[in-house]
């Protein structure tokens, strides 16, 4: 489990094809602190690490799956040598949930369809999976790209949410574009609602 309070922003470093896809990610993380087996959020993917190292600085490599690459954007853009990533590592007993609870199951990808200046602050819009859009609700929590963030309006399938600064500074939000494809994970409360309602409506 996770919160989608991002704790470190990593870089890809190497990327190979094999039976899976496995990559390298550098990271600020004290890797003595981590073990082989653990999980890892990268951009809202729990990852399992693999492998770990410090030279010529502290990474970890993870293993994707085909299922993982096809059911994610890693699927939809890639990952590629430069490219960074938001990093979580996993929620332990005791700890501050700051944000909503995150299972890093990716349910889709959203796509980034405006974006725009509100004073200091930047309201994205985004465009869900048409399955997946009656789990999205005004002042609900979403996780994109593994950041806990909270809806502001929603439009049929667009909704939108507003980036303030410090969100954008400590995390990859700061690059974001129109065309960008975005791991999306919904609230685990809404799918119960609805799981409920559907239920009660016979389906």
């Amino acid at each position: 489990m996770f919160t989608g309070i991002i704790t470190d922003i990593g870089r890809i470093l190497a990327v190979e094809a094999r039976g899976d896809l496995r990559a390298r990610i550098g990271t600020g993380y004290d890797v003595d602190g981590i073990e082989i087996g653990a999980s890892i959020a990268c951009d809202g993917v729990c990852l399992t690490v693999v492998a770990l190292g410090r030279t010529p600085q502290n990474w970890f490599d993870v293993d994707i799956s085909a299922e993982t690459q096809a059911k994610t954007a890693i699927g939809r853009s890639g990952w590629a040598v430069g490219n960074r990533l938001n990093l979580e590592r996993a929620l332990k007993v005791g700890d501050e949930l700051g944000g909503h609870i995150v299972s890093g199951h990716v349910d889709g990808v959203a796509e980034v369809v405006d974006l725009r200046r509100e004073g200091d602050s930047t309201r994205v819009t985004f465009r869900a999976p048409e399955d997946l859009a009656r789990f999205i609700a005004p002042k609900g929590s979403v996780a994109l790209n593994g950041t806990s963030l909270t809806v502001n309006e929603v439009q049929g399938r667009e909704f939108g949410v507003n980036l303030i600064p410090h969100t954008q500074q400590v995390t990859t939000w700061g690059t974001v574009a129109r065309g960008d494809a975005v791991n999306l994970e919904i609230d685990t409360l809404a799918r119960y609602v609805a799981r409920m309602r559907d239920w009660d409506d016979g389906r």
